[in-house]
């Protein structure tokens, strides 16, 4: 695909679709299966919410490798294996016989997850979206923040009539029907932008100074692992917070908020916020996550106050999702991109497993409201390792316009 062109519309929906389909289908919709899984293969709900939480953690170490092959083969044949696989595994969960066999296709079911969400969504904008694939990425953000509001209802009603075990089997159809066919169309612009790389563009230079892009991609890594685990941390817990602060049943309504928020953020980044480095947009959402809880602790019972932390906090979310993309691009540029998105998923994956247990053995330490600080004094590191990448492209590029002859008045 020429670099001047966009992704096709056709293409940009298709994947919104999947998405969803793949969220909420692989992810979303776990919670509300659980206890009917639990009682069937005979073990308790925290067994099951463990089992999922090592599937998550055993997922992410897959991510990298993913990466690559994207790179190496091109997204878009990826998703597709990965969909046909992801409805396979989804058939093996609803005819496993116990708990041994559940686990180990819910295992394979987040293993194979990694070639078809995000990271492999972006990997494909970026081979096949020529210049405007930042913009692209915006656009599948917003269209699949809707996954969770989707599917909780979908598979609560779901469920009212059909076993957990045919719920899963109408999921594994959702892959097999929808997200198999588009992914196979997209191949064919993504094999073909894999088989046919031209250089990059102006446009498509990394931002990162040369001498210094290992140091910056470890500082990313970091701040992406960092905010995965205040996000997981605060999400599991989040309506069992509130009312724990004194807000009663009003914490569900506070919860509500974060939902929409997190939308309204991608809608708000795609009108205002074009032409702002990804660098300092990843500072603000990783500032605005540790000042929503500030504000939480610091006007506590307040239902208002609580309000204002949950649209901060999903204000944030919705950015870091952006960014978990843009931010690479921008940096790094094209080349080997699925790879350094692979290690980004698996950083923030791998901290979001943990976090939960982690989350809970501090209420149980010292307390809610220790918790909370804690946790965002915690987030503050992300921001100010975003902090540190800014400061460091700015730097060197105040020594590459130095280096031009005539040029040190700028420099200065």
């Amino acid at each position: 695909m020429p670099e001047g062109q966009k992704l096709p519309i056709w293409a940009l929906v298709g994947l919104g679709a999947s998405q969803n389909i793949g969220y909420g289908t692989l992810y979303y919709a776990f919670s509300i299966l659980v206890p009917d899984i639990a009682h069937d293969i005979g073990r308790s709900e925290q067994w099951v919410f463990g089992a999922f939480s090592v599937a998550l953690l055993v997922g992410s170490l897959a991510a990298p490798l993913s990466g690559r092959l994207a790179d190496r083969i091109g997204a878009g044949r990826l998703m597709a294996l990965g969909s046909f696989l992801a409805a396979a595994f989804l058939v093996a969960m609803s005819m496993s016989s116990g708990p041994l066999s559940f686990a180990v296709a819910l295992t394979l079911t987040e293993v194979v997850s990694s070639a078809v969400l995000y990271a492999t969504a972006f990997t494909a904008i970026v081979q096949a979206g020529g210049r405007k694939a930042q913009t692209s990425i915006v656009h599948l953000t917003l269209i699949a923040g809707f996954a969770s509001s989707m599917f909780w209802p979908l598979t609560s009603w779901m469920h009212g009539f059909l076993s957990w075990r045919e719920v899963y089997l109408v999921f594994a159809a959702m892959n097999l029907i929808v997200c198999v066919p588009v992914h196979l169309a997209l191949s064919r612009l993504t094999t073909s932008a894999v088989k046919g790389s031209a250089p990059a563009t102006p446009s498509g230079l990394p931002t990162a100074p040369a001498g210094n892009r290992n140091r910056l991609f470890l500082l990313m890594l970091f701040g992406f692992a960092i905010e995965g685990y205040v996000l997981s941390a605060i999400l599991v817990h989040m309506v069992p917070l509130t009312q724990a602060l004194g807000m009663g049943a009003a914490g569900l309504l506070v919860a509500s908020l974060f939902g929409p928020s997190q939308v309204a953020s991608r809608l708000i980044n795609l009108v205002f916020g074009r032409e702002l480095p990804q660098r300092w947009l990843a500072i603000i959402a990783a500032s605005l996550i540790p000042l929503g809880l500030a504000i939480l602790m610091m006007t506590t019972p307040s239902i208002s106050g609580a309000a204002v932390f949950a649209i901060f906090f999903g204000l944030g979310s919705g950015l870091i999702s952006i960014v978990s993309g843009t931010l690479p691009l921008e940096l790094f540029g094209k080349e080997g991109y699925g790879g350094r998105i692979g290690w980004v998923t698996s950083a923030k994956q791998m901290t979001s497993a943990i976090a939960p247990i982690a989350m809970s053995l501090s209420l149980a330490g010292i307390g809610v409201g220790g918790s909370i600080w804690l946790t965002a004094v915690i987030g503050i590191a992300a921001a100010a390792a975003f902090l540190a990448i800014a400061v460091s492209v700015r730097r060197g590029r105040v020594l590459v316009t130095a280096s031009v002859p005539g040029s040190e008045q700028v420099a200065r």
